[in-house]
């Protein structure tokens, strides 16, 4: 009961981890995620959770990009959920006291 039963999601996670193989021996996927917002983390300044989107336009391009490579199950409130769990957007509400430290850890020295 604990797997997943869906043999469409199944199949699409061996076909994600192909496609995945196929952009990490051309470039790299890290490299092909981060050129999707120029190198470093996007340091958002939200107020409230509410302020706080489910997925943006980046996260839409990615998406449809993925997609275009043949990637599925992965719209862009996944692959936003995805950029945050990585850090590449920094959403910490600006009143919390983890914001400026995550933002301090993208300023490259």
């Amino acid at each position: 009961p604990g797997i997943i039963r869906h043999r469409g999601k199944i199949e699409a996670t061996i076909t994600n981890a192909r496609v995945w193989q196929d952009i990490e021996r051309r470039e790299g996927f890290d490299t092909y995620l981060w050129n999707f917002v120029g190198g470093a983390p996007v340091q958002n300044h939200y107020a409230t959770h509410g302020d706080v989107p489910t997925w943006t336009d980046t996260s839409k391009q990615i998406s449809n990009d993925l997609k275009k490579h043949g990637f599925k199950f992965c719209g862009p409130t996944i692959v936003y959920a995805f950029m945050e769990a990585v850090g590449m957007v920094n959403d910490h509400l600006v009143s919390c006291h983890r914001h400026d430290a995550v933002a301090q850890m993208a300023v490259r020295r």
